[in-house]
């Protein structure tokens, strides 16, 4: 097994749910079941095919003869009547009603919606499961104040439940699409070469009526109750595209998540989760190097750029049919599954494990406490008498000042320079007094918990097992 390429996606990052939903069994056996629901309504609807088949196919999904499939697709090339031959070798009595009416894209492109909508139920499960240890950190830390920052420069202090909301926030509009795309799965039905249904025109002697309940009768086989109202000999290739772009939506959020615990973990604030064997590097012993995050971020790099693929194939598809998606989108279409599967089976892993080191992230507040306050300080030295204006130079002056000694590694004390200034009519314990951390923080612990408490709703229902069987 370790003499030929395996993508890594399936050797080492997506799940075994999401590997079996892509295995060439559940998609042969998926193609098997469409063609016995076919058989199925055309048997209820008058044509030519008997229970005796019908019966004969059903006992027949899950025997697939591979090497078989190999060697009729070597000889024949097409993959799909290579599969229609080897059903027939062990279905020889209902061999010559398999396939009645259809084309290739019968199978393959029901086939198609049947597991994405499935794998896309499965990444629904995950993401519910993904937000709620992100939730229960937001409401933890909801009120514990941290330094905030733009541009990656010091700025008003938030609190670490409410920088962690903006992530799940992320997450929740995440939801919000997925459930939106889930809702817009059509199923495409039995629908001829060119999308007109000419050849069943010609089976059922021109009742439309009954062309329209055989394509009900599959649709419904499968858990679908809507169906394109038309379609060329594919489904239209926009829902690839909205489905990538639904997952590449998950990968933007994830990086955002991962790529800012990188960054604070850099100031040791917080650390993703890091166990007791674990080797942070080959050279540096003592390195504990963000590794899950890196991955989210180097996955989720992949995840987004994966969804071009989907728009360019729904752009490029020429009038009824063309055959340049199908190498593109047995490639992107369940690679973009897996590696979202990945992607969120990493941010549960870090989101449950998540470290927190309070007194370092008290101490890079508390060192630049000082500067947040000076507007605190302003109001106050100005209800004492003092001239705004000059207060504010004043303050300019001083913080410039001590900047200037922070980046000299010299040592600096900013309210103790700006109460040596009369003006102001205070002392340094008055303007220390000024210091409360969680002064600045604003509303932040009210909006995590009136964010948590509409969201924490909606994820969890979701501990049912998601099942393959189609």
């Amino acid at each position: 097994m370790y003499d030929k390429y395996e993508s890594p996606l399936s050797s080492r990052y997506a799940s075994d749910y999401m590997l079996n939903l892509f295995s060439a069994q559940t998609r042969a056996e998926t193609w098997r079941r469409l063609w016995i629901a076919l058989a199925r309504a055309q048997s209820q609807l008058g044509l030519p095919v008997t229970p005796e088949q019908v019966a004969e196919l059903e006992a027949h999904v899950s025997d697939v003869d591979f090497e078989a499939v190999r060697i009729k697709e070597k000889e024949v090339r097409h993959d799909v009547m290579a599969h229609v031959h080897a059903y027939g070798l062990v279905a020889p009595k209902a061999a010559g009603i398999i396939h009645l009416g259809a084309t290739s894209c019968y199978v393959t492109d029901n086939g198609d919606i049947i597991l994405f909508k499935k794998g896309l139920e499965y990444l629904r499960r995950e993401l519910k499961a993904a937000m709620r240890p992100l939730a229960e950190f937001c409401l933890k830390y909801k009120d514990m104040p941290c330094l905030g920052y733009t541009h990656y420069q010091p700025a008003q202090p938030v609190t670490v439940g409410k920088r962690a909301s903006l992530w799940l926030q992320d997450f929740a509009s995440d939801l919000e699409e997925l459930d939106f795309v889930i809702g817009q799965m059509k199923f495409l039905g039995s629908r001829g070469t060119t999308g007109t249904e000419a050849s069943f025109m010609e089976l059922f002697e021109g009742d439309e009526a009954k062309i329209d309940e055989m394509n009900r009768l599959i649709a419904a086989e499968f858990g679908f109750e809507k169906r394109f109202d038309v379609c060329g000999q594919t489904y239209p290739r926009k829902l690839d595209s909205l489905i990538l772009n639904c997952l590449a939506s998950i990968g933007q959020s994830a990086y955002k998540m991962a790529d800012d615990i990188r960054l604070l973990q850099h100031d040791r604030q917080i650390e993703e989760p890091f166990e007791k064997s674990q080797i942070g590097s080959s050279a540096m012993a003592y390195k504990r190097n963000p590794m899950r995050s890196e991955r989210i971020c180097s996955l989720s790099r992949y995840l987004i750029i994966d969804a071009q693929n989907a728009a360019q194939t729904a752009a490029t598809q020429w009038l009824e049919r063309t055959l340049d998606d199908s190498a593109n989108r047995r490639i992107s279409m369940p690679e973009g599954f897996l590696a979202c599967d990945a992607v969120l089976r990493l941010v549960k892993n870090v989101a449950d494990g998540l470290v927190v080191n309070e007194k370092i992230v008290e101490k890079t507040l508390r060192d630049y406490l000082p500067f947040s306050a000076t507007e605190n300080i302003l109001m106050e030295g100005v209800k004492r008498g003092g001239d705004r204006q000059k207060l504010h130079e004043v303050i300019r002056r001083a913080s410039m000042n001590a900047t200037a000694k922070m980046k000299a590694g010299e040592p600096w004390d900013l309210l103790e320079e700006l109460s040596q200034e009369p003006s102001f009519g205070m002392t340094k314990a008055e303007m220390e007094s000024l210091l409360d951390p969680k002064a600045f923080t604003g509303r932040s612990a009210h909006q995590v918990e009136a964010f948590v408490g509409k969201v924490m709703p909606l994820i969890q229902d979701e501990d049912i097992e998601v099942s393959i069987e189609i």
